[in-house]
């Protein structure tokens, strides 16, 4: 599976990025064994350094751990990871509202057509 990465970002904010919501959203479950760095970077296609960047940066939030013999864990620290997907929810949440404001749709009009969308689904 190849990433996508934008050239105005720096590469290992990205990946953070893509980790954390490979996390969120379940799929590097809870206390699960993340792949070692050269395996995450050679699915990512980036250097080792970059992607040992990233996950110390993934540690410092938390979000990982390692353990010296064993490898990198997600946390298992639920209520970070519920804090987390909400806050990304959140996030989403202004952003669609900024992008439909842009486009001169008010809230409330936004908000009918998400409903009637959500119906659909």
């Amino acid at each position: 599976m190849g990433w996508e990465f934008d050239l105005d970002k720096p590469l290992y904010l990205q990946i953070v990025e893509n980790i954390k919501l490979k996390i969120i959203n379940g799929e590097y479950p809870a206390g699960e064994r993340l792949p070692s760095v050269r395996e995450l970077a050679a699915e990512a296609s980036v250097n080792p350094n970059t992607m040992q960047k990233a996950l110390a940066e993934l540690e410092r939030a938390g979000l990982v751990y390692s353990q010296r013999t064993s490898g990198r864990f997600i946390t298992d620290n639920t209520l970070l990871l519920k804090n987390l997907r909400y806050q990304s929810a959140q996030q989403h949440i202004e952003d669609f509202i900024a992008h439909m404001q842009q486009l001169g749709i008010s809230p409330p009009q936004a908000l009918e057509m998400l409903a009637a969308k959500v119906q659909e689904v």
